[in-house]
């Protein structure tokens, strides 16, 4: 009997072992639909990282930004972004292209400045027409001129609808969808119908998955070896 147990644990070890667990890094994390979590995983050299997918005219997600750049700046873990426009804002697809425009010609924390600036607008952005004047004005003030066409061959657009099908992967149901992820187990802060959405969850779940992470890395104590005589 015990070997059958022994052996049952190790193939569901080896089942599972592709794929993110769902953990409590802090409370009870709300229930999930998620389908290919593959993708949950933080860079490579990172222990911890905070996942999000985000819709550049999402108000939900202009809320939370604010909230995730301070969680991940305070405990220096990374913050991995995922665009994933909805067809129903007409202009956030072309949002998201501009966004990896600067971040190509002028570097990630632009790109980023760039956003949190889109966020801050949304208000005054309702068409397409309002984001091409709004990213002309952000790349002037910038000392950048806005091209003629941002993205001449699609590469761009590849890289959003790149996202887009991530998110699709992962049978992702809103925006935005914050997830905080360790090498093997993660936790949903934001993006489950369920209610439980609270942004200003990211910090606290990030600390307690550092703790986690930390605890399982320290080396177990060995007994001293007594000495012959």
């Amino acid at each position: 009997m015990r070997r059958f147990l022994i052996a049952t644990a190790v193939s569901l070890a080896l089942f599972l072992s592709p794929f993110a667990l769902k953990a409590q890094f802090l409370g009870t994390g709300p229930h999930d639909d998620f389908h290919d979590t593959t993708i949950l995983r933080p860079p490579a050299g990172s222990q911890v990282a905070v996942i999000v997918f985000e819709d550049l005219g999402c108000p939900a997600c202009a809320r939370a930004h604010p909230l995730e750049i301070q969680a991940t700046q305070q405990t220096h873990v990374p913050l991995v972004r995922y665009d994933f426009p909805l067809v129903a804002h007409i202009w956030t697809f072309e949002g998201a292209v501009d966004a990896r425009y600067i971040q190509h010609t002028l570097g990630a924390k632009l790109a980023g400045d760039f956003r949190s600036d889109v966020f801050a607008s949304q208000g005054v952005i309702t068409s397409k027409d309002d984001l091409h004047q709004f990213t002309a004005a952000w790349l002037q003030k910038h000392g950048q001129k806005m091209p003629a066409v941002v993205d001449p061959n699609g590469t761009l657009a590849k890289e959003v609808n790149a996202d887009l099908d991530l998110g699709k992967r992962l049978n992702l149901q809103y925006t935005p969808t914050i997830v905080v992820v360790t090498r093997n187990a993660y936790q949903v802060v934001c993006g489950t119908k369920d209610g439980a959405n609270d942004p200003a969850q990211i910090l606290p779940i990030v600390k307690a998955a550092l703790a986690k992470t930390t605890i399982a890395k320290a080396p177990t104590a060995k007994a001293p070896v007594a000495k012959a005589h």
